[in-house]
């Protein structure tokens, strides 16, 4: 590829982020299901929601599988753990703001319990990724 050469600086950037393809985690497959679920639910609430609490959790949702993609084009183990950190704080929004949909009437219990599954699971997964990224920086 280099022919004896040695890669420029800008170069080994450009292959570091090329390697860390976001689509290979399955966090972040995991995060954009949960992101159509919940497109998908939020359809229903009532029509004086849309700008308030659907706009809310809509970009609360897309927020996780956003920061975890955007941390994958960094450069450095840091990096990539602080937008992931973005995430899991992301996912403790989404966990409220299902949980007062519920309360409110606008998700039904089997709705919301299979939400706070894929939360509860998502969360794990950045935790032990962030954790692992710590260590190695």
């Amino acid at each position: 590829m280099y022919f004896g050469c040695r890669p420029s600086a800008v170069e080994l950037l450009i292959l570091h982020t090329i390697m860390r393809d976001f689509r290979k985690y399955g966090v972040w497959e995991q995060s954009h299901k949960l992101v159509l679920e919940l497109y998908r639910l939020t359809k229903e609430f009532p029509t004086e929601e849309k700008f308030g609490l659907v706009s809310q959790i809509r970009r609360a949702v897309v927020s996780v599988p956003t920061n975890i993609c955007e941390g994958c084009g960094k450069t450095s183990e840091r990096d990539f753990a602080r937008f992931l950190g973005i995430s899991f704080g992301s996912c403790q929004e989404v966990e409220y703001l299902t949980l007062l949909s519920k309360d409110l009437g606008f998700l039904d219990v089997l709705s919301y319990d299979l939400v706070q599954s894929e939360i509860t699971s998502i969360k794990k997964q950045l935790y032990h990724l962030i954790k692992k990224l710590n260590a190695e920086s």
